[in-house]
């Protein structure tokens, strides 16, 4: 169902395969995935049989991926799930419907748009659409700045970061102090040539640098929990052909996600400031201990909590030698 060929960002080009769009939230405490829809090909959406056979209600017609996230994104604000921003990869953020639809929402927003995404900005002969890599060759040197968008498993993710103002026609006073748009660019510190460019939209006053940089870095834990979901809860792992059973089991992976999420959120407050040299427990640590603790039934309860936490005190060795040699590596690159 829903299989044909098409780009899968998984594969990193065009498989046969099937594609779903997921939202999820994420905040300091982790992420959980808050929705999810099967992309229907158009081909698919057309044929009534392959339809009838699959269960695909009837009411379902193609939809883009960008006009699935809005459909998911409106029924979140909807419920009134609290976000302070929303972003997503360049599939998303280069589609100008859901940037308009975000900005009628006043929705602060750093989304990825592709190389050759044109962008109005002011010119020695006005307001004119020049393309994000074009802007992005045009900065000065001494405008970029090296900051952490966050933790990876080896150190911080650092990276050379600026932050250019956008044209924007703002008539009014509110579309004044709502409207402002920069084009923010990533730059790698080892392939200056590698830029990543992201639109955003935001209140001209208290958004910085290194808040955006933030909230373009979510999208790395966004990654991070889709893998988890796929590799510790089984969300890839169904043969099921009707639209019904896919949703199903989708609905029931994320949920076991969202639920280990909370428990390691809720384990990794209380430890806090109590066990240092422990690294805090991982998603994975957690659903571990719970099928052996629950399912499994262990009767040497200790000894697998001792196991547990010698695992952890080991990762956080682990982590800070990595770490440590991530940063030799950069400061001896930029020696």
């Amino acid at each position: 169902m829903g299989v044909a060929r098409q780009y899968s960002g998984t594969a990193g080009g065009i498989e046969n395969c099937q594609v779903g769009v997921f939202l999820c939230y994420a905040s300091k405490k982790g992420a959980a995935f808050i929705d999810r829809a099967l992309y229907l090909p158009r081909e698919w959406a057309k044929d009534q049989e392959r339809r009838a056979e699959a269960g695909i209600p009837e009411e379902v017609k193609f939809a883009t991926k960008p006009t699935l996230a809005r459909e998911m994104l409106e029924r979140a604000f909807e419920a009134k799930v609290p976000a302070g921003w929303v972003t997503a990869d360049a599939l998303y953020g280069s589609n100008r419907n859901l940037r308009i639809f975000l900005e009628q929402r006043e929705q602060p927003f750093v989304l990825a748009v592709k190389s050759n995404e044109f962008l109005w900005t002011l010119t020695d002969k006005g307001p004119a659409q020049v393309r994000a890599d074009k802007l992005a060759s045009e900065i000065p040197s001494g405008e970029w700045r090296r900051l952490s968008a966050g933790a990876g498993s080896k150190g911080e993710r650092l990276h050379d970061w600026a932050l250019l103002p956008l044209f924007r026609l703002q008539l009014s006073q509110e579309e004044r102090f709502w409207g402002h748009y920069w084009i923010l660019l990533r730059r790698s510190i080892g392939d200056p040539e590698e830029i990543a460019y992201y639109v955003v939209f935001a209140s001209r006053e208290g958004t910085t640098l290194e808040e955006l940089v933030k909230v373009a870095g979510a999208r790395w834990r966004i990654e991070s929990s889709f893998s988890e979901a796929k590799g510790e809860f089984g969300l890839a792992e169904y043969e099921v052909r009707k639209w019904d059973p896919w949703h199903r089991h989708m609905t029931l992976s994320l949920l076991a996600h969202a639920f280990v999420g909370v428990v390691r959120s809720s384990e990794a407050t209380r430890e806090n400031g109590t066990l240092e040299d422990l690294l805090p427990p991982t998603l994975p640590e957690v659903r571990r201990l719970m099928c052996s603790l629950l399912l499994a039934k262990l009767p040497e309860e200790e000894a697998v909590l001792r196991w547990s936490r010698w695992r952890r005190r080991h990762q956080l060795r682990a982590r800070r030698c990595h770490y440590r040699k991530h940063s030799e590596r950069l400061q001896g690159g930029n020696g």
